[in-house]
């Protein structure tokens, strides 16, 4: 169910402004992203999920991938994280936290874990 209540449309805007300043991790995983083949999968990113923003979603296969940068290792920043990805896995979503650094430094293999996150081997 769709509401244009006024907090709704603060997380948009506050996504499309995220979008925008985007960091260089986040741009290069996007462009990356394209390199995986993603079959009936789309992902959005900086979208809204419930009371959060997050970093890249897949609403289909309900897949969230979190970027960390340097502000997660504040105090209090594991905590937040947790009860975020708490309220997530909840909802039903997946959460996959890859750090800044291994966009940068093994963009393959976080796309492999991204692929094999949303293709799991048969049995």
């Amino acid at each position: 169910m769709k509401t244009n209540d006024g907090l709704s449309g603060f997380r948009r805007a506050n996504a499309k402004r995220l979008r925008a300043n985007a960091t260089s991790a986040e741009d290069r995983l996007w462009r990356a992203l394209d390199r995986v083949p993603l079959v009936k999968t789309h992902f959005r990113r900086q979208a809204p999920v419930g009371p959060y923003v997050v970093d890249f979603v897949s609403l289909r296969a309900r897949l969230v991938i979190e970027l960390d940068g340097p502000s997660h290792t504040e105090p209090g920043a594991a905590e937040k994280d947790a009860r975020r990805t708490a309220w997530l896995e909840n909802e039903g979503y997946r959460v996959l936290r890859f750090w800044n650094a291994d966009v940068f430094d093994n963009v393959d293999g976080v796309l492999e874990t991204i692929h094999a996150a949303l293709y799991p081997p048969s049995p």
